[in-house]
């Protein structure tokens, strides 16, 4: 029987040496590292192996990078399909950088092209050459790692020095780019912005008043030019900028990293008289950043209130005076951006929720539509609990069928080259799965959280006015929101509409 020929691997030698020295020479090291490259291909005959006449010889360049001449051109014929395996003498002779030598064997890896050093016992045409690869590409995602640090710890010690390291450009100054770093220069016309910012503050104490004022001046935020080209800033201020913009210590001349504060190379705008002057003024005008979220003021309606003329939310507020506290709900755009933005900006809250409450007290005497309207919100809710709850089966199956393509790579691992990523990327893939679930369990819970017994209701409702008084707020609270979908107010008519959860029901006064 006739035996096949071995398939022909066409094997192209690469030399390098770091400098010029001695390769005047008649023999080199150029040439010694080719006659033991030659010499393996030679023994490796019977597998197919033949050495290629082109000689890729790189004297006098340095491996830490891959700006080499005869380099470019081994990849370039790499590309073109005309080489098969690389003969090196040691790996160093390819590249000294782990991040660049990665970047090589993405390309052979690509190509099908195998790497040898002759000297190393290093192949990547055997499983033992392949586990050496994976270990050099783990050394050169550790070296990825290091310079993040590295980066990371030079920017903190930029900053303590007081030097600007990046980010968004602020109102008053300027960035300038010289060799040493980028640096701030006082912008004038800016600066005396800046400087009527915190005047009008201290004069007003009101950030409401302070946006108002801003907008008749015509103050807008800083406008500049990515490195891209693209545009940021000149917009009005709002609550959140000026708000950063009062409490930035980069206007006292300081840098901030973290939680610690440095003295910067940069001009201070704002005198420290000023600007402690404004942080205890915010300090004391700063209401609790919980009463929204938690509720603590027991508001019937939140969340449910719509103002008609912006379609802006109206959330719960409050004024403290001295013997009573008066609550309201504000329309949100005025809120963020001043009282005459919108002309319907607040509405008394215990005469909306009362007004409310007297609605609900007409139409739970009319027992089958308020029982059909339970009935339908009940089922609805348990709609969104099921479509929950098959979306999480979903997100089950793929960890599943993730786990199983996991344990199928780490089979492979010292066999291919791709595996150990393939295993990242299905554990990273695993972990954005399990916080979405994170996610779908929580919506469940709170759904259901919300589901009361429609024929409980319906006997509360029965003898509504008895027990009203008597339930507890959060029991209330949910009462309301179960049966009402939105309130909205139109200032204009002064009219107050009322939408009820899947039903028809809309009662407009």
């Amino acid at each position: 029987m006739i035996q096949a020929a071995p398939k022909t691997i066409r094997c192209a030698i690469y030399t390098r040496k770091s400098t010029e020295e001695n390769l005047g020479l008649d023999y080199n090291t150029l040439d010694a590292q080719r006659d033991a490259c030659e010499a393996y291909i030679k023994s490796q005959k019977s597998l197919g192996w033949v050495c290629l006449p082109d000689q890729y010889d790189d004297g006098g360049y340095t491996g830490g990078n891959m700006d080499r001449p005869a380099f470019q051109q081994l990849m370039a014929d790499v590309e073109d399909g005309k080489i098969d395996c690389i003969a090196i003498y040691k790996i160093d002779r390819l590249s000294r950088s782990l991040m660049d030598f990665a970047q090589i064997m993405e390309v052979l890896e690509r190509k099908k092209v195998s790497l040898v050093s002759v000297t190393q016992q290093f192949n990547t045409t055997t499983s033992m050459g392949r586990l050496t690869l994976n270990i050099l590409l783990s050394f050169a995602q550790f070296e990825r790692e290091i310079i993040s640090e590295r980066t990371r710890d030079k920017i903190a010690a930029s900053r303590r020095k007081g030097k600007w390291t990046g980010g968004h450009q602020v109102l008053g100054y300027d960035l300038q780019q010289k060799p040493g770093g980028n640096c701030l220069l006082v912008n004038q016309e800016e600066s005396y912005q800046v400087q009527q910012i915190f005047k009008l503050y201290l004069e007003s104490g009101s950030i409401m008043d302070t946006l108002r004022a801003l907008r008749e001046k015509g103050i807008m935020t800083k406008q500049y030019s990515t490195k891209t080209g693209n545009s940021r800033g000149g917009a009005p201020f709002d609550k959140t900028t000026l708000h950063r913009t009062l409490t930035n210590v980069t206007y006292l001349g300081k840098v901030r990293h973290k939680d610690q504060v440095y003295e910067g190379e940069h001009e201070a705008i704002i005198d420290a008289d000023t600007f402690h002057q404004v942080q205890g003024m915010l300090k004391r005008n700063l209401r609790s950043g919980g009463k929204y979220s938690s509720n603590k003021y027991n508001a019937l309606l939140k969340g449910l209130v719509r103002c008609k003329h912006c379609g802006s939310a109206m959330i719960h507020h409050f004024v403290q005076k001295p013997n009573k506290r008066y609550r309201y709900y504000v329309c949100l755009k005025a809120q963020k951006q001043g009282w005459d933005t919108c002309p319907s900006p607040a509405l008394p809250a215990a005469e909306l929720e009362q007004f409310i409450v007297d609605q609900i007290k007409v139409i739970g005497k009319d027992l089958a539509v308020l029982e059909d309207c339970i009935k339908k919100t009940q089922a609805h809710m348990q709609e969104q609990i099921e479509r929950l709850k098959d979306a999480r089966s979903e997100k089950q199956k793929l960890i599943q069928e993730l786990s199983q393509q996991i344990g199928e790579a780490a089979a492979q691992v010292g066999f291919d080259g791709t595996a150990a990523g393939r295993i990242e990327l299905c554990q990273q893939q695993i972990k954005d799965i399990q916080v979405e679930m994170a996610s779908l369990n929580s919506e469940i819970v709170s759904i259901q959280r919300q589901m009361l017994n429609p024929d409980e209701l319906v006997g509360n409702l029965e003898s509504f006015e008895p027990l009203w008084d008597a339930m507890r707020p959060r029991q209330k609270e949910k009462l309301i929101h179960l049966l009402i979908k939105q309130i909205e107010w139109d200032s204009e008519t002064d009219n107050i509409f009322i939408a009820f959860h899947q039903t028809n029901i809309e009662v407009l006064n």
